[in-house]
């Protein structure tokens, strides 16, 4: 990792002090090609994360619902992961999209677990090289494309998907509603849907100061350019063409934060390591200023989660209807 790769990520984080519902902000700081640039960044962000990921429990790049308290973050990502495969119906030879699917894990496990095949799209061209390595040694058949999911239309033909999911990425999209028709296009009739993402919920008040700087903190450290609420969310599939079967906090009583902060300890012990092994010129000046910003404001997510402010675990399952 080059000290130019470090400089791009740092520089990278404008973008999560931006949101995609206040336009007037983002063309002022990014110009008026903003969504463009905010691809740009996503690349810098994505490319250095992915090194920094591989390095603990969160290789995924995502902290899943709390599904088992006894149970560590890797195997509760493989118990949601399973539980997709089982809401959207998954089964042998079924062609399913993956949207935003980073280094091809959780493809990799839904084909090993369902037998699917699937398609994942992500903008970053380093995640989706290290996706198609990955699977193919593993022998599926996985196919993996390099797009930008707010330059739509999607490169897919109507109806070609047996069912679709997605996870934490809806942050990332700009119009969220065409992205919406868009999946429903490409999906056959009948064909079901899954969404595991970050909202916002009744209980977070932007009038708040405190509410605020906590949403300033922990936007950053989770990668989040917008902030849905489940409405939102479930109106843009409604008016998409979809039937909304379930929507819900996919953890045990709709918190996280055991599974956040299990997290943040490892990273905050990983940063004294790193730390140590600077000082002693083992490792290069940079990794500092990578891991200092890694784990800053871990517990300001746990303090979110608890205070049901947001959520990273809110859950849609829905359906194409079947034709007339």
């Amino acid at each position: 990792m080059s000290p130019k790769q470090v400089d791009d990520f740092m520089a990278s984080y404008l973008i999560y002090t931006l949101d995609w519902a206040n336009e007037k902000q983002m063309v002022d700081t990014l110009g008026p090609n903003y969504a463009e640039k905010v691809g740009d960044c996503l690349k810098a962000y994505y490319g250095t994360l992915n090194a920094l990921c591989s390095l603990g429990d969160v290789e995924k790049m995502y902290i899943p619902p709390l599904m088992d308290r006894q149970m560590s973050v890797r195997d509760n990502q493989l118990m949601y992961e399973e539980s997709i495969a089982r809401d959207i119906e998954l089964k042998k030879g079924d062609h399913v999209l993956d949207l935003g699917c980073g280094r091809g894990r959780v493809a990799a496990h839904m084909s090993s677990f369902s037998g699917a095949v699937v398609t994942g799209l992500n903008i970053d061209p380093v995640s989706v090289a290290e996706a198609r390595s990955y699977n193919s040694e593993l022998g599926f058949q996985n196919s993996f494309v390099v797009k930008d999911f707010n330059d739509l239309p999607l490169p897919f033909a109507d109806e070609s998907f047996d069912a679709f999911y997605q996870i934490q990425a809806l942050s990332l999209v700009k119009n969220i509603p065409a992205l919406f028709k868009e999946v429903f296009r490409v999906l056959k009739p009948g064909a079901k849907l899954s969404s595991l993402d970050w909202v916002s919920l009744p209980a977070y008040n932007a009038e708040s100061a405190e509410h605020r700087e906590l949403m300033a903190r922990v936007k950053p450290l989770i990668g989040a350019v917008g902030t849905p609420t489940p409405e939102i969310l479930e109106d843009a599939l409604v008016n998409a063409g979809f039937i909304v079967t379930r929507s819900d906090n996919a953890s045990i009583d709709g918190l996280q934060a055991p599974l956040i902060d299990k997290v943040d300890v490892y990273f905050r012990g990983l940063r004294q390591l790193v730390l140590g092994l600077v000082k002693l010129h083992i490792l290069p000046a940079h990794m500092k200023i990578l891991l200092d910003r890694f784990c800053l404001d871990g517990q300001a997510f746990v303090e979110m989660d608890r205070k049901r402010l947001t959520t990273t675990s809110y859950r849609l399952i829905a359906i194409k209807p079947l034709k007339a």
